[in-house]
């Protein structure tokens, strides 16, 4: 990295080598692995470092605990108070944490246990940080800045380190942005250890904030998205300006692909990204002429992600392969019909999951009746198989 842009920029890799020196023996050095599966689903040769793996479950405690021990005495008597979606708020307790009310609830539950005070306003991070600013002033806390701080910048970029430690010939790092302090902290490190390596980051089609801000157009967001964590109002100005110099392009992703990547962890790397932390392989899975055939190094970010909204997703994704299906049939409402019906589906080897039987639809003639089934089989063609087997036996 040439001198002039070092110097221009808020942290340097002598300050990320020396954040990786105070979280030695703190964090978690977590494991990178190379996926074949993922691999051959993309066409790159993809690596993941499983930051999910931390103590909080994200990687966010390598920013909050360097800039924690640069501290002075007065302000560690004082105490500290941050904003966050959830996982910056695990990383600097015991606190103030300040967090939207739309925070998922295992996140919030994770962070009072660790005997964090947790004070929920808003319903967005920009609304949590507006109150956690007053109450900063209030009480005469120490604001701890989730991305735009040079510690926490520097701390991040240690991922970046240990990534290019074990594999040093990586083509391009995909790094998911809400605020930006990872993608600055990486970036600064990545580059510096190798020039030429390639930087991607990634926003939620709903908060493009740092790609809008590149361009120089009027910053648009909002809406309800799967990965909370990255859904940023306004990008850190520190991040900003080190994007300028060292980001090579920004990729926007929607939801489905979104919920295609959490699933795909959890089914072929039997692991739990929440919707920020699958925003790397969501954009491989969108944009794969972007990466293929390249050597591709992924941070799954965190996996923090409320239960019953993994459960939805994982559903939802069996709906959209259709190995989940509902069928309705007609017929005539006379005993052992149902029976008969469900006969045929176990002969093809599918399995009903739920039945519900209508006899008062106006579409229905007075003497039918009406089933909705709702059907699990192996694949599509399997569903399709079903439904021709109830077809030629006179179902409609």
């Amino acid at each position: 990295m040439p001198d002039t842009l070092t110097t221009a920029l808020p942290v340097t890799l002598s300050d990320i080598e020396a954040a990786a020196r105070v979280l030695e023996g703190q964090i978690v050095r977590t494991p990178m692995h190379h996926s074949r599966t993922l691999s051959a689903i993309t066409g790159a040769d993809v690596w993941v470092k499983f930051e999910n793996l931390q103590f909080t479950a994200a990687f966010k405690e390598r920013g909050a605990l360097n800039r924690l021990s640069h501290l002075t005495e007065a302000q560690r008597k004082a105490g500290v108070i941050a904003a966050s979606a959830g996982n910056h708020s695990q990383g600097v307790i015991p606190a103030t944490i300040v967090m939207p009310r739309t925070t998922p609830f295992s996140k919030v539950e994770q962070t009072r246990s660790h005997g964090a005070r947790i004070v929920l306003h808003g319903l967005s991070f920009d609304e949590a940080k507006t109150e956690a600013d007053n109450i900063c002033q209030r009480e005469g806390l120490t604001f701890i800045h989730p991305f735009d701080d040079p510690h926490v910048i520097a701390g991040q970029g240690t991922i970046a380190l240990e990534m290019l430690a074990e594999k040093p010939d990586f083509d391009t790092l995909v790094v998911p942005i809400g605020g930006g302090g990872l993608i600055a902290g990486m970036a600064i490190a990545a580059r510096g250890i190798n020039p030429d390596i390639r930087i991607v980051g990634v926003e939620t089609s709903m908060y493009p904030a740092m790609l809008a801000e590149l361009e120089g157009r009027e910053v648009k967001v909002g809406g309800a998205t799967i990965a909370e964590g990255i859904a940023v109002r306004e990008v850190g100005r520190l991040p900003l300006k080190v994007a300028r110099y060292l980001v090579d392009e920004i990729l926007l992703v929607e939801e489905e692909q979104l919920e295609q990547a959490i699933t795909l962890f959890v089914n072929v790397e039997k692991t739990i990204a929440e919707g920020a932390g699958a925003a790397g392989l969501a954009a491989l899975l969108a944009h794969p002429d972007k990466f293929r055939g390249q050597k591709v190094g992924l941070v799954l970010c965190g996996g923090n992600i409320d239960t019953r909204l993994l459960a939805s997703v994982l559903t939802r994704a069996l709906v959209r392969e259709k190995r989940l299906a509902s069928i309705r049939i007609i017929g005539d409402d006379r005993p052992g019909l149902l029976a008969l019906v469900s006969k045929i589906i176990g002969d093809n080897g599918a399995n009903i999951m739920e039945v519900a039987h209508n006899r008062l639809a106006l579409d229905v003639p007075a003497k039918g009746a009406e089933f909705d089934i709702l059907i699990e089989t192996r694949d599509a063609q399997h569903t399709q198989d079903v439904i021709d087997a109830l077809t030629a036996e006179g179902y409609p």
